[in-house]
């Protein structure tokens, strides 16, 4: 290790309190977007941005504010902040998310939700995880640079934005339609997802599509089946059939864990309330995670040619509705200056060897890949989003920090 890093990492363990204590003013402060009956996020970026001015002094602050209606100060902010390097051919960006979901059933929770608590290591909290950790290993690597007093080779840009808990259109799908900071051969990493061992960078999605099937008969008294056409019988016929989508679409990419596209029967709707009626109607859903490259079109064309021959082997109508249709973005190449170089920062502060990988869910990466930046997901985190007794670790911060140190002045 050099006498920069290790300067810096110095500094990096000297802040673990102070990464706690903005972990717990950020906490205090709820930030939750309309749909949540929350009153957005201006409130907590207001606080986040005072800290930044006090504490590090941005060369760059730049709002793009969403306009909305639906919350008090009328606007969901973003904010652009840059610290300017040596050489302005490239940024490295990291992306971190203000709003948090709502903490769900508070019996749940050991503590109360929205003030911290340090414990065995462990910093619990709604948002502490997702996606503080990700603002407050951003800010405190750039704060441990400053302090030491060391040039950064190339701009660094800490992108807040609200709204992604809840589609991101408020967020970073507005910002980058705005923002003019933004530049095709940058960096970007989004700590918003990751697993124990630090290891995983996720450089590709699947596409997401989920489906609603109608199968439609003619309810009748369960003694007089003749009498009727039985809806859930044909509907688990074309549930069973619907599996040959594996076979059809069975191209594997080693990337992704599982390598293959799946297709997934899972919620069942309630259709008669009695045991002795045959139902006229049955509704259930297919969950599908498509591997990039695979036209959804051509899928919604194989499920119909199934559907048909179930419409007519049964006597049934089976209608079709998209639930959710999200195309998987291009995946960023396992070779690329962003993945290598955050690559050699984890090998360097985790001493674990990286693995670019593809996942089934969907992440705010995407919104940058589809408009051409070569984005990457990365945190070491225990995966506890969402969940009652949200926690980061402060180990995980600290370190975490040294990786985004480490990546600002060798990527």
């Amino acid at each position: 290790m050099d006498s920069k890093m290790k300067k810096v990492y110095g500094l990096i363990d000297g802040y673990k309190s102070a990464m706690v204590s903005l972990q717990a003013g950020m906490t205090a402060i709820p930030a939750l977007g309309p749909e949540n009956d929350g009153l957005g996020e201006s409130e907590k970026a207001a606080y986040i941005e005072k800290w930044m001015s006090r504490e590090i002094g941005f060369d760059i602050v730049t709002h793009y504010d969403a306009p909305d209606g639906r919350v008090p100060s009328g606007v969901r902010p973003n904010i652009a902040a840059i610290m300017k390097g040596a050489s302005h051919k490239k940024r490295i960006w990291v992306m971190g998310h203000i709003d948090i979901v709502p903490p769900g059933d508070l019996a749940k929770w050991d503590t109360d939700p929205y003030k911290v608590v340090e414990k065995d290591g462990k910093v619990f909290g709604r948002g502490t995880e997702d996606n503080q950790h990700a603002i407050v290993i951003a800010l405190f690597a750039l704060k441990a640079i400053k302090e030491a007093g060391l040039e950064l080779p190339y701009d660094v840009g800490v992108a807040l934005v609200s709204d992604e808990e809840t589609g991101s259109e408020h967020g970073i799908g507005y910002m980058l339609e705005k923002c003019e900071y933004f530049g095709k051969d940058d960096f970007v990493v989004v700590p918003d997802a990751g697993e124990p061992s630090g290891a995983m960078i996720e450089v590709a999605e699947k596409s997401i599509y989920w489906l609603k099937f109608v199968t439609k008969g003619k309810q009748c008294h369960a003694s007089t089946p003749a009498a009727g056409v039985n809806a859930h019988y044909a509907a688990a016929h074309l549930i069973t059939r619907l599996h040959a989508l594996y076979g059809i679409f069975n191209r594997s990419d080693k990337v992704f864990d599982p390598p293959i596209s799946t297709f997934e029967a899972t919620k069942k709707e309630a259709n008669v309330p009695n045991v002795n009626t045959i139902p006229g109607e049955d509704v259930f859903y297919l969950d599908m995670r498509v591997l990039p490259g695979i036209d959804l079109a051509e899928v919604d064309r194989e499920i119909r040619k199934i559907a048909d021959g179930v419409e007519k082997e049964f006597g049934v109508k089976i209608e079709t509705a998209p639930v959710q249709k999200e195309v998987a973005a291009p995946a960023t190449p396992v070779d690329s200056p962003v993945v290598v170089a955050l690559s050699k920062a984890i090998r360097e502060v985790y001493a674990v060897e990286p693995k670019p990988m593809g996942i089934g869910g969907g992440t705010v990466a995407a919104f940058f890949r589809r408009n051409g930046y070569n984005a990457v997901v990365w945190s070491k985190i225990d995966d506890t989003c969402h969940q009652p007794n949200e926690y980061t670790t402060i180990e995980g911060m600290a370190g975490d920090s040294k990786v985004l140190a480490n990546l600002f002045l060798n990527g």
